[in-house]
C-alpha cells in the first residue's frame, strides 16, 4: 500500500533518554489519523521529526513515498502544520498576518480570502488578532496553515486550552477538510474522546513506543458492554439470579450483567419480576474507549 506517512525504526534520543522508540507508523490517503498518547509519551517529537525541524536518531521518514532527508524542501511544500500555539502579530488584522505569510509561501493573494472563508474568518478578517478569543486565534492558525493548499495537514493538540464550544468548531472545522478538500490529517492529541470523534485510524503511543495502531473501529472493539439494572433491593436481587444460575455482579448497590443478548437481558427481567422485585431502570453502559486506553499503556509499563 502507499503511505502518505510511513516512518520505519524511527527513534530520537536526548542525551541517555530515549524520547521516541522504534517507531512505526503508516498513514493512507486521505483519512485523519489520530496520534493518540499522554502528555509527554513522545508525540510532539514524533511531529518534529515528520517536519523536518529535528533530526532523528536513526530510522527513516518517507511522505509522499520521498525520503525525508533527500527531499525535505518539496515534501515540506505539500504539507501545512499547527505544532503548539500558533504565533501571530498581535498588532496586525486576521488579513495582514496571513499576508505576510503568504509572502513567504507564495501563494496567491486570492488564497488568503479562500482559508479565511474555511475557517469561517471572513467576517473578522480586518479585526486585529489581539482582539481574538484563543478559538479564533486557532482557526486563524489552521488558516495559516492551508495558505499553500497542502495534502497532508498536521495538527498538534489543535484543541488545547479551548473552552467545550471553541472545541467543537475545530472538530468541525477538521473534519470539514478531510471531506471537503481530501487532505490527509494527522491529529495528535492526549485525549481519547477528542480523536474518537475525528480519527479513522489511530495510532497510540506510550513511552515513546507505538502499542497500537489500527481502525478506530479495531478500538472500538476492546468497549465490552454491561448491562446495568436499578432494582429494588439490588443485593439481595443479585443473589436471587446467582441462585437460578444467571452469572450477574454486584457492585455500589448496583447489579450488572456483562456481554449479553437481548434474550439473555430479557430471561434477567423475567426472573426478577416473578421474584417480586421492582425494575426502575435498565442501562446499557460502554466501557469509555478513555479506560481502554488506560488499560493499553498500564499494560505496555506492565510489559
Amino acid at each position: 500500500m502507499e503511505y502518505v506517512i510511513e516512518t520505519r525504526g524511527l527513534t530520537k534520543r536526548f542525551g541517555k533518554e530515549e524520547a521516541v522508540i522504534d517507531l512505526d507508523m503508516n498513514l493512507s490517503k486521505g483519512e485523519i489519523y489520530g496520534f493518540l498518547g499522554p502528555n509527554g509519551a513522545g508525540k510532539t517529537t514524533t511531529i518534529r521529526m515528520l517536519l523536518g525541524l529535528m533530526k532523528p536518531t536513526s530510522g527513516t521518514i518517507r511522505i509522499f513515498q520521498k525520503d525525508l532527508r533527500k527531499e525535505r524542501i518539496s515534501i515540506l511544500q505539500r504539507v501545512g502544520s499547527l505544532v503548539e500555539s500558533p504565533s501571530y502579530y498581535p498588532h496586525l488584522t486576521a488579513y495582514e498576518n496571513l499576508e505576510a505569510l503568504r509572502k513567504i509561501t507564495g501563494s496567491p493573494k486570492t488564497r488568503i480570502h479562500e482559508v479565511l472563508e474555511i475557517v469561517r474568518l471572513s467576517d473578522v478578517a480586518n479585526k486585529k488578532v489581539n482582539g481574538f478569543s484563543l478559538g479564533m486565534k486557532q482557526r486563524l492558525g489552521i488558516a495559516a496553515s492551508l495558505l499553500n493548499n497542502p495534502e497532508l495537514l498536521i495538527l498538534d493538540e489543535p484543541t488545547n486550552g479551548l473552552d467545550p464550544s471553541g472545541i467543537i468548531e475545530i472538530r468541525q472545522l477538521i473534519k470539514q477538510l478531510a471531506t471537503d478538500s481530501g487532505i490527509t490529517i494527522l491529529i495528535s492529541s492526549h485525549l481519547l474522546s477528542e480523536i474518537d470523534q475525528l480519527a479513522t485510524t489511530v495510532g497510540i503511543i506510550s513511552k515513546g513506543r507505538m502499542i497500537f495502531q489500527d481502525s478506530i473501529d479495531v478500538m472500538r472493539k476492546y468497549s465490552k458492554k454491561t448491562i446495568l439494572f436499578k432494582v429494588s433491593n439490588s443485593e439481595k436481587a443479585w443473589r436471587t439470579l446467582l441462585a437460578k444460575g444467571i452469572k450477574a455482579n454486584f457492585k455500589n448497590d448496583q447489579l450488572f450483567i456483562g456481554e449479553c443478548s437481548n434474550e439473555e437481558v430479557a430471561q434477567v427481567i423475567r426472573t426478577l419480576v416473578q421474584e417480586g422485585f421492582s425494575i426502575y431502570r435498565v442501562e446499557e453502559e460502554k466501557r469509555a474507549l478513555e479506560d481502554i486506553f488506560l488499560q493499553m499503556t498500564k499494560e505496555e509499563s506492565a510489559g
